[in-house]
């Protein structure tokens, strides 16, 4: 391996690890929900439908590590936890958004371009399967 091939490899491990902390859906969630605002715990697991409390925990302790949130804990009882984005939290809701924003545009395509592929995955497989009727109508409920 080349001289140079060996730093590109090492910086390419360490955009990896934040690429795969950024890149997961429910960071990608969380970011959005609190660039609106700070929220508490429960607030966000109400409003990100779907996650459970032990991936919100882990979710939010690995933004905090990473620089992204920061965790605020009001001595009331019981206390009270919030969590608000950083100032580099609040950058990646830049390409967060349009992400978001890029997905919402071209959901009709990328739906089309899905139900293509399968309908073409499907007919490599009707031949077999109509050889008694000849009719890929009767099969659509299997390949949609």
């Amino acid at each position: 391996m080349e001289q140079g091939n060996t730093d590109v490899t090492g910086g390419c491990q360490l955009v990896k690890a934040t690429l795969t902390r950024i890149g997961d859906k429910w960071t990608i969630l969380v970011i959005r929900m609190l660039g609106e605002r700070p929220m508490r715990f429960n607030e966000l697991r109400r409003k990100i439908d779907g996650v459970s409390q032990r991936m919100l925990s882990l979710t939010l302790r690995g933004l905090e590590r990473d620089g992204f949130v920061i965790r605020s804990v009001r001595p009331t009882v019981p206390p009270q936890v919030d969590y608000t984005l950083t100032e580099l939290g609040t950058s990646l809701l830049v390409p967060v958004r349009a992400l978001g924003d890029w997905a919402f545009a071209h959901e009709a395509q990328v739906e089309a371009a899905r139900a293509r592929y399968d309908r073409l995955q499907g007919q490599a497989a009707v031949p077999a399967l109509t050889a008694k009727t000849g009719d890929p109508d009767e099969l659509a409920p299997h390949f949609g």
